[in-house]
C-alpha cells in the first residue's frame, strides 16, 4: 500500500497535469472558434461557385436533350476510365484528440481495401502526419506523398492549391482517372462525420439547379465567352474550394476533438484528485488514531 509522502506526491503530479489538460482546452477553444468563423465564410466562396457552375451545367445539359452536341471539359468527362485512383487523406500533425486521427484513417483503410478488392490501382497522399504514421504500416507502398505542417497556424487559401495542384496535374498527365478526399466533417465540438468524396473528375450534377430565365430583372442572362469557355475556367476553382474545404473542416474537427478529449481530461484528473485526497485523509486519521492508542497504551502501563 502507498504510503502517505507517494499519495501526496501522485496527487501533485495529477493536479500539474489538470493544470496542462485545462489549458489545452482553453487553446483548443479558442482555435475552435477561428474556425468555425473560416468555415462559415469560405462556405459563401463555395456556394457561389457552385451556383455558376451549377446553372452553366444545367444550361448545357438541356442543350443535349434538345439534340445539340455538347464538348464538356476533360476536368467534368475525365479520362473515360477509373482504373487509377488518387486518396488524399487529412489528417491532423497532434496528437491528444481522442479517436479523430484513428477515425479518418479506418475510413481511408476500408475504402483502399475495397479499391483493391475491385483491381483499381491504388495510391494515397497523406496530408497530416498521424494519418501517415498510421496508414503506412498497411499500405506503406502506396503512399505516394506526405504533407506536414498543413494549416499549421491557421488555414490559408494558398496552402491548399500546394496540394490541389499536385493531384491536379497528375489527372492531366493521365495518371490519376479519379481522386476522391477523405476527411473529418465537422458538425460541433462533440460530433463530426467521416467525409469520402470524389473531386476529380468535377461532379457537375450535385451542382445541378432548374431551369433558369434568361431575364433576370429586365436584364438578358448570357455569356461573353462560350458555356464551355466560362465553365472551363470556373471548374478549378471549384476543385480548389473542394480541397480547401477538406482543409479547414479536418482544423476545425481537430480543435473540437482536443477540445473535448481535454475537456475529458481534466474532469477524470479531478475526480482522481477527490478519490486520492480522501484516500489521503482516510490513511492519515488511521495513522493519528494508532498513534494516540499507542501513547495512551504507553501511560497506561506505567
Amino acid at each position: 500500500m502507498a504510503g502517505l509522502k507517494e499519495l501526496r506526491t501522485r496527487i501533485e503530479s495529477i493536479k500539474s497535469t489538470q493544470k496542462i489538460t485545462s489549458a489545452m482546452k482553453m487553446v483548443a477553444a479558442s482555435s475552435l472558434r477561428k474556425a468555425q468563423g473560416l468555415l462559415a465564410t469560405s462556405a459563401a466562396y463555395k456556394d457561389n461557385i457552385e451556383g455558376i457552375v451549377g446553372r452553366i451545367a444545367s444550361d448545357m445539359k438541356q442543350q443535349e436533350k434538345n439534340g445539340r452536341s455538347v464538348n464538356w471539359p476533360l476536368l467534368v468527362r475525365g479520362t473515360g476510365r477509373s482504373d487509377k485512383y488518387l486518396l488524399l487523406v487529412f489528417t491532423s500533425d497532434r496528437g491528444l484528440c481522442g479517436s479523430f486521427n484513428a477515425s479518418v484513417a479506418k475510413v481511408a483503410s476500408n475504402r483502399i481495401d475495397d479499391l483493391v478488392s475491385q483491381g483499381k490501382k491504388v495510391s494515397i497522399a497523406c496530408i497530416g502526419k498521424k494519418g501517415y504514421t498510421i496508414l503506412k504500416r498497411k499500405y506503406g507502398d502506396k503512399i505516394v506523398r506526405n504533407i506536414e505542417g498543413i494549416a499549421k497556424k491557421g488555414a490559408r487559401y494558398d496552402e491548399s492549391s500546394v496540394i490541389s495542384n499536385y493531384a491536379f496535374d497528375d489527372f492531366f498527365i493521365g495518371n490519376v482517372d479519379i481522386c476522391e478526399v477523405i476527411y473529418s466533417e465537422f458538425r460541433s465540438a462533440i460530433s463530426r462525420d467521416i467525409v469520402c468524396k470524389q473531386v476529380l473528375p468535377v461532379a457537375v450534377d450535385n451542382a445541378e439547379q432548374p431551369s433558369l430565365p434568361t431575364l433576370v430583372k429586365g436584364a438578358e442572362y448570357d455569356y461573353e465567352q462560350s458555356q464551355r469557355a466560362v465553365l472551363k475556367s470556373i471548374l478549378p476553382l471549384l476543385y480548389r474550394a473542394s480541397v480547401y474545404e477538406a482543409i479547414i473542416n479536418t482544423q476545425a474537427s481537430e480543435h473540437g476533438a482536443r477540445m473535448t478529449s481535454m475537456d475529458n481530461a481534466t474532469r477524470n484528473a479531478k475526480d482522481m484528485i477527490s478519490h486520492l485526497t480522501l484516500k489521503y485523509n482516510r490513511m492519515r486519521q488511521n495513522n493519528i488514531t494508532t498513534e494516540l492508542t499507542e501513547i495512551i497504551a504507553g501511560a497506561e502501563a506505567l
